[in-house]
């Protein structure tokens, strides 16, 4: 796989800044974004009814642009993961990450052996139609290189929270904020106290263990305020 400039940057403690696409799946938009400025380009399978068909178009054309694309899935099944990243995906996030157990099943599920068990198909998008030569190089370069993001957003996650963020191959710990907010009783208050401590505890945890605190921006000023706040991945 090509380098992640992404999961370089946060690994190297600096703020990745993308943006979500939840709609206009033309074979132009990740390109556009890639030209906006866009480290990422995320394209949404959880709440836009689009398929891998779709996702494969978007993965060709945003490859050819620098920026890295990323694919939100609706679940953590296995095929719902391994589809995206063999058309060209980079990168996964996966919703409603509730367990310790879940996290070592989306590594499991997006890495190649020996730090998963993801099926090997070698020589297709992933690999930019690049031949079958050097496999296991270039199955390390993907387990490298891929980034993996789980959503902490309901309030059995945020108990969760460290042994989610201690499983290696976790990149990212995405706070949904809609979907947290209404899991603690109080849909969209994110001013309410206990949102702002489910807040604190991820990313407390994201800093016990050294993973990328996430989130979705409205705006530019919310963008900088959650920057400042401590969050380095910001779509």
């Amino acid at each position: 796989m090509r380098e992640n400039r992404v999961k370089r940057t946060l690994a190297a403690g600096r703020v990745s800044i993308g943006t979500t696409i939840f709609e206009f799946a033309t074979t132009g938009i990740g390109r556009i974004a890639a030209e906006a400025g866009a480290d990422f380009v995320l394209f949404d399978m959880e709440h836009t009814g689009w398929t891998v068909e779709t996702v494969r178009g978007l993965m060709a054309t945003t490859r050819a642009a620098d920026t890295v694309p990323l694919v939100r899935v609706p679940a953590a099944q296995y095929h719902l993961l391994a589809g995206p990243l063999d058309v060209g995906a980079m990168g996964l996030a996966v919703p409603m990450v509730e367990s310790a157990e879940r996290a070592r099943l989306i590594v499991r599920s997006a890495k190649y052996h020996p730090l998963g068990a993801r099926g090997a198909g070698p020589g297709l998008a992933q690999d930019d139609y690049a031949g079958q030569r050097d496999i296991p190089a270039r199955m390390r370069s993907a387990n490298e290189e891929g980034l993996l993001i789980a959503q902490i957003e309901t309030v059995a996650g945020v108990e969760a929270v460290d042994a989610i963020a201690a499983i290696e191959g976790i990149d990212v710990l995405w706070i949904g904020g809609f979907d947290l907010s209404t899991s603690l009783g109080i849909p969209a208050r994110f001013d309410h106290p206990d949102y702002q401590r489910a807040v604190d505890r991820i990313l407390n945890a994201c800093a016990r263990h050294d993973k990328a605190p996430g989130y979705m921006a409205a705006s530019v000023a919310e963008a900088q305020a959650l920057i400042a706040q401590g969050f380095r991945w910001i779509a």
